[in-house]
């Protein structure tokens, strides 16, 4: 009899034990547990410390499938995990590779990034049976259409396009699951091989042509800009000639000009020293042909000099001399 007594305590202690381990629940932050009584939603487990009635209340477990080998040979290798504490934190989904059509027939290899986050762990688990996988065939599907809308150039240059594109629809369809869609980045775009080979030639041939552009109108810029260079050199040489002839000239008339006033001067001064009545004219033309007169003696002799006017009035000139020679002498 004692001995059932003991076994009767202790399967009764194990079973308390056992209840109250399950009657408790510790949900760390950024954490959520789905609660269900008798098969029905019954309420969201947050973070912190939670009773729960074992037997009748208990979590509810959903069962996902991921891409874990997106490298193997034999293709993609897939894991289903069960959960019974979803993850609220954002996270990111590498999708594999997958072939998509452009509008101009085009056959591209895209592999993309999506950074999501569940805002509604109820929705989450109850509105769709397996969230990853459809999260992926939705993007696949989604990519498809937003790429077979563009052509290839389009395709290659439009990343920030796209990716905005894919983040507004997947965002709009996974809301009912109670998904957040924050981002989405096309981490790479591989076209055919010939099309890589196409394209590697025509951006040769590009940079070639720029390569020439430059180089002509670098050509052009230096003819321009040595024309301007001989243009303004001739301009300011024609400036800096004109402006010696004008200097030239000025200082040749200032020198006319103080020559004529020295002779005026020197004129003056000869009617002052000359006895009143005097010819000041004749004396004058006298000294010019005095000083003449050596230079016509010089060289050969076969010059023949003619007088403008008549001896009598050159022998007149040179008396007035002495009479001038002979006044000054007595003052």
């Amino acid at each position: 009899m004692t001995i059932y007594i003991t076994t009767f305590i202790g399967g009764l202690a194990l079973f308390l034990l056992i209840f109250l381990s399950k009657s408790f629940y510790l949900v760390q932050q950024s954490q959520a547990v789905i609660i269900e009584k008798l098969g029905s939603f019954n309420r969201i487990l947050g973070p912190g410390l939670h009773v729960v009635i074992p037997f009748l209340e208990k979590s509810r477990n959903v069962v996902w499938t991921y891409v874990i080998n997106m490298d193997s040979k034999y293709g993609h290798t897939r894991a289903t995990r069960s959960y019974n504490r979803l993850d609220l934190r954002e996270s990111v989904y590498d999708f594999p590779k997958q072939n998509v059509i452009t509008k101009d027939n085009v056959m591209m290899e895209i592999n993309a990034l999506l950074y999501y986050q569940i805002t509604d762990p109820k929705a989450a688990v109850y509105e769709i049976s397996n969230l990853p996988v459809a999260i992926e065939k939705l993007t696949q599907t989604t990519l498809r259409n937003v790429i077979g809308s563009l052509d290839l150039d389009e395709s290659l240059v439009s990343r920030d396009k796209i990716n905005e594109k894919l983040r507004i629809i997947l965002d709009e369809a996974t809301d009912k699951w109670g998904v957040k869609v924050n981002r989405v980045e096309l981490q790479e775009v591989n076209p055919p091989a010939d099309i890589r080979q196409a394209m590697e030639k025509q951006m040769r041939a590009e940079r070639e042509r720029r390569a020439v552009i430059l180089e002509a109108e670098g050509r052009k810029t230096a003819e321009i800009l040595d024309s301007e260079g001989e243009k303004q050199s001739d301009i300011l040489k024609s400036e800096g000639e004109g402006e010696a002839r004008i200097i030239e000239a000025a200082r040749k008339a200032e020198a006319r000009v103080k020559i004529a006033n020295a002779e005026a001067k020197a004129i003056e001064l000869l009617k002052a020293a000359l006895p009143e009545g005097s010819n000041v004219e004749s004396y004058l033309v006298a000294m010019n042909y005095i000083k003449a007169l050596p230079e016509l003696a010089k060289g050969k002799n076969d010059k023949l000099v003619l007088m403008p006017f008549e001896a009598n009035s050159l022998v007149n000139s040179v008396s007035s001399m002495k009479t001038l020679f002979d006044h000054i002498s007595k003052k």
